[in-house]
């Protein structure tokens, strides 16, 4: 496990973000919808697309929110997102937002060598379920390829079954939606969309 995640002092919610995935995600949103609306689209916003995840999330009122982003090591920066560097404007930094207080941004590179990415990602998810202050966790997982997605409900299973009290809401953010649990579900394309500045009226128009 990635000390910087073992040892973190936990907030009461957590977002964590496959960030590779996400980073392409938002490559075919941006090239899809430059076609369908005949306009240039920007690289997307980052902490508009934390915020709306966290809204998405049920995150209330004034409140302390950790980003956890989890990225391949061979990769520096993010393509399609603004700010994009892991190491110098991304780990490490925190932003406020009026509406939802603070948002802390841990940038944790995937050592392949030592431990694949679906795996660290299903131990970062397990760690931060033990955590008793933590109340809130929203997970943007690679639902699309490999076994991922039902590994991470098999864990949020166990979960369930060893905190037989546990109140903390979950919700995965998947493109399309999936088979259930008992967890909350969204669509990821909304908060990206937002980010990317893709507004609604746009298609009322069309």
């Amino acid at each position: 496990m990635n000390e910087q995640i073992e040892h973190s002092p936990w907030c009461e919610n957590v977002i964590i973000a496959d960030a590779d995935y996400a980073d392409r995600v938002a490559f075919d949103l941006i090239v899809n919808f430059e076609r369908m609306l005949e306009r240039r689209i920007p690289q997307a916003d980052l902490s508009t697309w934390i915020v709306c995840m966290a809204l998405d999330g049920g995150v209330k009122g004034e409140t302390n929110t950790q980003v956890v982003l989890l990225h391949s090591k061979t990769k520096s920066r993010l393509d399609n997102f603004q700010p994009s560097d892991f190491d110098t404007e991304l780990n490490g930094q925190a932003f406020r937002d009026e509406q939802l207080g603070e948002f802390q941004i841990a940038a944790v590179p995937v050592e392949a060598d030592m431990v694949s990415h679906e795996d660290l990602f299903l131990d970062v998810v397990g760690t931060v379920l033990s955590q008793p202050e933590v109340k809130r966790v929203i997970i943007v997982p690679n639902a699309e390829e490999g076994t991922l997605y039902d590994d991470l409900r098999e864990t949020l299973r166990r979960h369930d079954q060893q905190e037989a009290e546990s109140e903390k809401q979950i919700t995965i953010l998947t493109m399309e939606p999936r088979a259930g649990g008992r967890f909350q579900q969204d669509l990821l394309g909304y908060s990206l969309m937002a980010a990317l500045g893709i507004r609604g009226d746009e298609f009322r128009n069309e």
